[in-house]
């Protein structure tokens, strides 16, 4: 069954086009990856699906939640989802918490918003959440505010904050992003935990050793469109994008005396070039790749595994 599936997911900014026809899918007890270089949409894609969108962008395709399209509801509608049924893990927690209010204050303003809780239940409720993400203490942490909290310690309780509706699909951005290696693999642990417990998790990272470690499935984004998708051993084992090997050839290893970094950087979106946006860094381009779109063609011998590459199919 899938939750929650995005179906040509176009957003433009006066017809320049930052996610161009991106589809995927979730299914509840599983984690799925969105992996690429900063700047290639992923956040995007993951906003919209919450209707957090920047101003000026234009957005078409279709974003079904349970059968509904998320693109059709009316504002107070998606305020009913967002953060209630559909919650986001920010990718800063010092940011993303108010420094002015207690952890307690915070979570459980979201309990009484969406559950209609009174503010005693709703209290406990936060307390009951902390504890689940392995937080000391926590009646007394409900009354720290977050500049008390360690940098890990934050990003636990934005989690906590966001399982506190009980949600059916967590959004996570870049959660272990500047953590250190100790406090990421508690973060990842919790993840794990929260998959084994049916729910389902949308985790945006550039980190390909969190990518192995916690997902079933892995959708790589280049510029806008979904490059290639594959179940997450097949993406590691048999890599067919040449922008895909070019990250994985960029991973530290042991049997690597030297770094292989793909040369040059992805273009800005008013210089986006025409064909495979990929081709001016790729080490495979031909010919008819700097004039035409690539479709998104199922590698041999694999009914899960795709790649936007003619490299597939040469003689499409």
């Amino acid at each position: 069954m899938k939750l929650l599936e995005v179906k040509n997911l176009t957003i433009d900014f006066d017809g320049k086009k930052a996610v161009d026809s991106a589809s995927f899918y979730l299914k509840p007890g599983e984690i799925v990856g969105l992996v690429g270089e900063s700047g290639c949409g992923k956040s995007l894609t993951a906003f919209s699906i919450l209707g957090i969108n920047p101003p000026n962008s234009n957005l078409s395709g279709e974003i079904l939640y349970k059968g509904s399209n998320l693109l059709s509801l009316s504002e107070e509608e998606k305020r009913k989802i967002r953060g209630n049924k559909i919650s986001l893990i920010p990718q800063d927690p010092l940011s993303a918490l108010n420094p002015v209010f207690t952890i307690g204050d915070q979570i459980s303003e979201v309990l009484e918003t969406h559950k209609a809780v009174s503010h005693a239940d709703a209290i406990l409720m936060s307390k009951n959440a902390l504890e689940s993400v392995n937080i000391p203490n926590p009646s007394q942490k409900l009354n720290d505010y977050p500049h008390q909290f360690s940098g890990g310690m934050r990003q636990r309780v934005l989690i906590a904050m966001a399982l506190a509706t009980e949600p059916d699909i967590l959004i996570a951005d870049e959660p272990t992003t500047a953590l250190d290696v100790t406090i990421q693999l508690q973060i990842l642990e919790i993840m794990k935990n929260l998959k084994n417990k049916g729910k389902a998790i949308l985790l945006i990272t550039h980190d390909l050793g969190v990518v192995a470690e916690v997902c079933d499935r892995v959708f790589v984004m280049y510029m806008g469109k979904i490059v290639e998708e594959a179940p997450v051993n097949d993406l590691f084992t048999n890599p067919r994008h040449p922008y895909t090997i070019g990250l994985l050839n960029s991973l530290p290893d042991d049997k690597k005396a030297v770094l292989e970094p793909i040369s040059g950087c992805p273009p800005s979106l008013e210089s986006i070039p025409l064909g495979c946006a990929f081709h001016p860094r790729c080490k495979h381009i031909q010919e008819r790749c700097k004039n035409e779109v690539p479709l998104l063609y199922d590698v041999k011998d694999s009914q899960e595994h795709k790649s936007r590459c003619f490299l597939e199919n040469p003689g499409d």
